[in-house]
């Protein structure tokens, strides 16, 4: 890295424009909740981020399965600019000297765009966390803690910092993959801060619940796979299924593949990366699918039989995100990885998460307050 890969001269024009984009959601859930209490505005922006947030995950993948992911390649402008607008002679520069490369017009506006839809929610998050903080001064108990929000700043700001690295190290495979598990991460950070504030309470058996954090666990460790058969390009690496270039057990080298510093498409020599490593890679995130998927319909099923309607509506969404995952991966292989499909393998992987996350936490917040209930007396149903 350089420091010319860093041009903080737009920073203060982009900030400006993050607010100015902020206010438009600010301003809908103030007006559609100015009647209501202040803690059911909070509640309604901390819900209305979690879904920007998924929309943001989204267009990250979107970014970079476009090649879009250096469409500008500095940080945090467009060759020291605000837009691509200000920076039409580089961009038309670098086109002209290789027109399929990773800077054009198109690239850059998406990579811009991308840039702008996360300080925006840079903008929303920190919105909240004041908002929480004084509401909490004035108001204790309107809601459940600040440091959820608080929480939700710092992951924000730890992101930024991976999305300018993702720019400045040139699509380091590592860092793209941490910050897209970044994004996951901050879907499980507002989600729990979303189901904490609401106050929902679900029983769960020890054992299922156990089970639902083993899970979750190994839906993260699948995502981190995806990520990396993604940013390495490896998706195509077998594309026939269920066997993998016609065999059960294809020629691999699992140490090249999953080797975390190297430049991208490289080893850790500076060679090129063998066939055999993207191969290893690929076929490692389809053979850990198996154990995830079986995991899920098993979830699915013990949530169906313990009669609880809130669960058997958790067991409809684990079974048909399970589905979704099955039917967007394979078509990702058998199609030849078109970006809708591609799109919509990441969304379910993030959907997934958050539906976990939002079990989990209701569930502890049930065990919680069935140990604050005095020894005889049992919670009412309709507090559950």
């Amino acid at each position: 890295m350089t420091s010319s890969l860093y041009d903080l001269s737009p920073a203060l024009r982009l900030l400006i424009l993050a607010a100015v984009f902020a206010l438009v959601p600010l301003l809908w859930v103030w007006r559609r909740h100015r009647s209501g209490q202040p803690g059911a505005r909070l509640r309604a922006l901390t819900l209305l981020t979690l879904v920007l947030t998924f929309d943001l995950v989204l267009f990250g993948a979107f970014t970079r399965l476009t090649d879009s992911g250096l469409g500008c390649p500095d940080w945090p402008g467009c060759y020291g600019s605000a837009s691509p607008f200000g920076a039409n002679r580089e961009i038309d520069a670098a086109q002209t000297a290789m027109p399929s490369g990773p800077v054009t017009t198109g690239k850059a506006w998406i990579e811009m765009v991308h840039r702008y839809l996360a300080t925006t929610l840079g903008a929303l998050i920190t919105a909240s966390m004041i908002a929480a903080w004084v509401l909490h001064r004035r108001a204790p108990g309107a809601v459940s803690s600040p440091w959820w929000a608080t929480a939700a700043f710092v992951w924000v700001c730890v992101q930024g910092a991976f999305g300018a690295l993702t720019v400045t190290m040139k699509l380091y495979p590592a860092i793209v993959t941490l910050h897209l598990l970044g994004g996951y991460a901050g879907l499980m950070l507002l989600t729990a801060q979303t189901q904490a504030e609401s106050g929902a309470r679900i029983e769960l058996p020890g054992r299922l619940q156990s089970a639902a954090w083993a899970l979750l666990a190994l839906l993260i460790v699948q995502s981190a796979l995806g990520g990396w058969v993604s940013t390495n390009y490896a998706v195509l690496a077998c594309n026939t299924f269920p066997a993998c270039q016609g065999s059960w057990w294809p020629a691999m080298d699992f140490e090249q593949g999953f080797t975390l510093r190297r430049d991208l498409g490289m080893t850790a020599n500076g060679d090129l990366l063998p066939f055999q490593a993207l191969t290893a890679i690929h076929y490692t995130h389809r053979l850990a699918a198996y154990v995830v998927l079986t995991a899920m319909a098993w979830m699915a099923l013990r949530l169906a039989r313990t009669g609880d309607p809130a669960l058997r509506r958790f067991a409809w969404g684990v079974g048909g995100l399970a589905a979704w995952q099955l039917t967007t991966g394979l078509s990702n292989v058998v199609l030849g990885w078109p970006l809708l499909a591609a799109l919509a393998h990441t969304g379910g992987a993030g959907a997934a998460i958050a539906l976990l996350t939002a079990l989990l936490v209701r569930t502890r917040r049930t065990r919680q307050a069935a140990a604050a209930t005095p020894a005889g007396l049992a919670v009412p149903r309709a507090a559950r």
